[in-house]
């Protein structure tokens, strides 16, 4: 693979949820002290990167996505200091650092916000926020239309009479960006942690940040333009933050999460002066099918050549179910993002896993870079049976009950052990797990796969540190090879080739040397259905 361009052009990053990644303090919830210690594991498996979801101090109303202080981390996870050595210690592992950065809210705790609730409707300290008189000749009415992504309207009235917007829970009011002081405040935490080293940042809801100023009501139909998603002028913001980026050494990049309604739209966030790279949900939203996932791979490689940008990859990630889960239905549809995915059909784990196998290996031959989410390296699934009394997630209580949200994918890791809480926590920790783990996941622990050549996590580690030594992978291009219907064939130079087969046949693989890695075993030269296998030629 190729060192002469920059790191992120072609990283493998780790998504580190870090309440649920490992709890170093026995309090039952994942932390600094834990990940420092898990260093080591994420140095063997192959990773480049790791991206920690935020840690910064906040009253956990949506697991940290409302940020009180941005330059404090909650004690819950640590403190600066420790946030320090932990960046020191990750680049003495050769891996890199991506904060999360959360700019289109705050907490309702947040000292800016907390100011705008003192003072007067139409004040100075209100204009950082979105606030507005309401509707109706006594303004009981919400000045527009708009829905919160967690489901309920998206403003809530104060007892004054102004409304202010939240497009998420009425505890993260959105900022707005129209105004300088925020802007400004931005601008500043970034520096903040580009000092202290971080290597760039993942930015929450990339395509949020500007509201259409005259706050028109949802239109009708799915093709008309957005009042407050991914408008044209959130890039003059991007373009600034990529000059900042430039400021300091080392290559410091940005990805984005921005949900847009086509790959046209997605490759206007990494143009040469906007954002780095931005997560291809396409791809992951996609349904287990060639055609499908063909479309999707040759839309977005064309798309975002014509900007310079490489792809970034992903599978799975603290908002969506589980792959290993979505994939082990007889049936796996394509969804939208402006819905939840609803499974179809009973669960079978074994055909999950299979699939999950072999779409790591489609994913890690890709051109571009690619997302690991913690826990998908070990075939962890979706747990789709958590009890209502255990759930957190505020989509649960804002759907009325009738969506439990995203904590089947956060369930604390399993590292070792024969029961719960699997090595997460010390073995003095005076709490369980903030989320409980199932009783079956023994064989899934860290320490249980290490060694099993058949195991998910020795698939993993062998795939990325192929990928990380082989000259062929990593960015550039890929060929596609004649395949019959159901079957993805593609190859890369030099020297080498890609098989998925996801027909409901073996399929003969074609002409090659050796057999590099392949998500199960391969017999008389075939490649059975749901498996993927990696080629020298």
């Amino acid at each position: 693979m190729s060192t002469t361009a920059p790191w992120w052009r072609s990283a493998v990053i780790y998504q580190v949820y870090i309440r649920s990644f490992a709890d170093g303090n026995g309090d039952g919830v994942g932390d600094i002290a834990g990940l420092r210690s898990r260093l080591p594991y994420l140095k063997s498996l192959g990773v480049d990167a790791l991206w920690i979801n935020p840690w910064y101090k906040s009253p956990m109303a949506d697991g940290g996505y409302d940020v009180a202080d941005f330059r404090e981390i909650d004690p819950l996870f640590g403190t600066v200091a420790e946030a320090e050595q932990l960046i020191e210690e990750a680049h003495g592992h050769g891996l890199r650092v991506i904060p999360d950065i959360v700019p289109n809210h705050t907490s309702d705790q947040h000292a800016w916000f907390r100011a705008a609730l003192a003072a007067r409707p139409g004040s100075p300290e209100r204009e950082r926020y979105v606030f507005r008189p309401g509707r109706g000749p006594d303004g009981t009415q919400p000045p527009n239309n708009w829905v919160s992504v967690f489901g309920g309207p998206a403003w809530t009235r104060l007892p004054d009479g102004d409304w202010y917007l939240h497009l998420f829970a009425p505890e993260q009011p959105d900022l707005n960006w129209q105004h300088p002081e925020v802007r400004e405040e931005f601008e500043s935490i970034l520096r903040f942690w580009f000092s202290r080293g971080v290597d760039g940042f993942r930015i929450d809801v990339a395509h949020g940040l500007i509201k259409d100023p005259a706050l028109p009501d949802l239109p009708p139909g799915p093709h008309a333009r957005h009042p407050h998603w991914d408008r044209d002028e959130v890039h003059d913001i991007f373009r600034t933050w990529r000059r900042l980026a430039a400021e300091f050494d080392g290559d410091r990049a940005f990805v984005a999460e921005a949900w847009t309604d086509t790959p046209e739209r997605l490759a206007a966030y990494v143009r040469e002066d906007g954002l780095h790279t931005a997560f291809n949900f396409d791809f992951l939203m996609a349904s287990w099918d060639s055609k499908d996932l063909r479309t999707v791979i040759d839309d977005s490689l064309t798309l975002l050549s014509t900007v310079d940008a490489p792809a970034t990859w992903v599978l799975s990630n603290h908002d969506v179910m589980r792959h290993a889960s979505r994939y082990g239905r007889k049936k796996v549809t394509r969804w939208s993002p402006t819905e939840p995915y609803r499974p179809e059909g009973v669960l079978d784990p074994a055909l999950g896993t299979r699939r999950a196998r072999a779409a790591a290996l489609l994913m890690l031959a890709l051109p571009g870079g690619a997302y690991v989410y913690q826990g998908e390296e070990l075939g962890l699934p979706e747990v789709e049976d958590l009890p209502e009394s255990v759930l957190q997630d505020p989509i649960w209580e804002r759907s009325g009950h009738t969506d439990r949200g995203r904590d089947g994918c956060r369930v604390p890791l399993p590292w070792s052990g024969r029961s719960a809480p699997y090595g997460f926590s010390p073995d003095n920790a005076s709490a369980a797990p903030w989320l409980p783990q199932p009783a079956d996941w023994s064989e899934r622990t860290a320490q249980a796969q290490t060694g099993d050549k058949a195991s998910m996590l020795e698939l993993y580690r062998t795939a990325l540190n192929l990928r990380r030594d082989h000259p062929a992978l990593g960015d550039s291009t890929l060929t596609w090879l004649d395949s019959p219907e159901g079957v993805l064939v593609f190859s890369r130079t030099p020297g080498f080739t890609c098989v998925v087969n996801l027909s409901g046949e073996p399929y003969p693989l074609p002409e090659h040397t050796s057999v590099l890695v392949s998500s199960g075993p391969v017999q008389d030269g075939l490649l059975a259905p749901d498996h993927a296998a990696w080629l020298a030629r």
